[in-house]
């Protein structure tokens, strides 16, 4: 008999990483609220030793078995070192972790992690304990956030891609990427193409070309090329954008993660999907929709290519 078969009950959920300042906690509250207007009973849980003011309540902290600060007063270490090894102690302490799970079987779980890139590409505490919940009858899919304001610079959004498929396949578990704070991605610059080429990634040697523009990046076209072929090959990148105050951009999450860890929602939630998308603007929520930021790229583009056609 299988760890997980002993009476444990399936539950559903999500791991939510990425990088520091990738906006993981404020995307746990946001969906806390959004699935619970649909009748889902939701818990948070942090995992984050270092995230010691939360600024939403959680139902489970990691704080009751350590914190960083403490790590790094008794032992000497800085916070990267301290961060992983409160990890592994949360891999050698899982008993405690499973206990407590326990009180939240038939809530569906977000789990806000930390934000140390580490953890996720390389480091094997946190990918110990994922496979533990995998063993407890929990069904996750890891939400990957990263902020959208590297889709403004060419060199930075081949490194995101880079470390994106790096956590894919060191994790382990079905994949969501997700391009967050899509509502402030105008102040950050402008992009060099179609927002569509950033989500779905297409082809990069467009990419390339841009960034050999730069005198700088002209000396490393060798290499950009060789780590696009990589990306490629893989061909598993790419991202679902969100905007967190936008209820299409959040329901476009939802159900790209919902297809991911199989959860598959009954009548009930359908009815009230619908009623909150149906729902006339309200004080809870600010439509500057996602769409209309990717609209306005695609008008731009197809405005240059028509003042092309008519200087031809």
């Amino acid at each position: 008999m299988s760890e997980g078969s002993r009476g444990d009950s399936l539950a559903f959920g999500q791991v939510v990483i990425g990088p520091p300042g990738s906006g993981k906690t404020t995307y746990c509250h946001a969906m806390r609220e959004f699935l619970g207007r649909l009748g889902r009973s939701v818990a948070v849980v942090n995992l984050d030793p270092a995230n010691e003011a939360l600024p939403w309540p959680c139902a489970l902290d990691i704080a009751e078995l350590i914190t960083l600060p403490d790590v790094m007063d008794s032992l000497g270490l800085g916070p990267n070192g301290g961060l992983l090894y409160c990890m592994e102690y949360l891999e050698a302490n899982a008993d405690w972790l499973r206990e407590r799970l326990q009180g939240l079987r038939g809530h569906y779980v977000l789990f806000d992690c930390p934000g140390q890139v580490e953890l996720y590409t390389h480091h094997e505490s946190l990918k110990n304990v994922l496979a533990q919940l995998a063993k407890w009858n929990f069904r996750l899919a890891a939400v990957h956030l990263v902020d959208s304001h590297y889709c403004t610079d060419p060199g930075k959004f081949i490194s995101v891609l880079c470390t994106s498929l790096s956590t894919m396949l060191h994790v382990e578990l079905p994949h969501v990427n997700v391009l967050s704070k899509m509502d402030l991605i105008e102040q950050y610059g402008k992009l060099a193409f179609n927002l569509d080429y950033y989500t779905e990634v297409l082809d990069l040697s467009y990419l390339v070309d841009h960034l050999a523009s730069d005198p700088f990046f002209r000396n490393f076209r060798r290499l950009n090329e060789k780590l696009v072929e990589v990306i490629e090959d893989y061909s598993l990148v790419s991202f679902v954008p969100l905007n967190v105050q936008d209820k299409q951009s959040m329901r476009g999450v939802m159900q790209a993660v919902d297809k991911a860890n199989g959860y598959s929602f009954g009548d009930q939630e359908h009815r009230s999907l619908e009623a909150l998308m149906s729902a006339a603007v309200g004080a809870d929520f600010h439509f500057a929709s996602t769409l209309a930021v990717q609209e306005k790229y695609v008008q731009s583009q197809d405005k240059a290519v028509e003042e092309e056609v008519m200087d031809l």
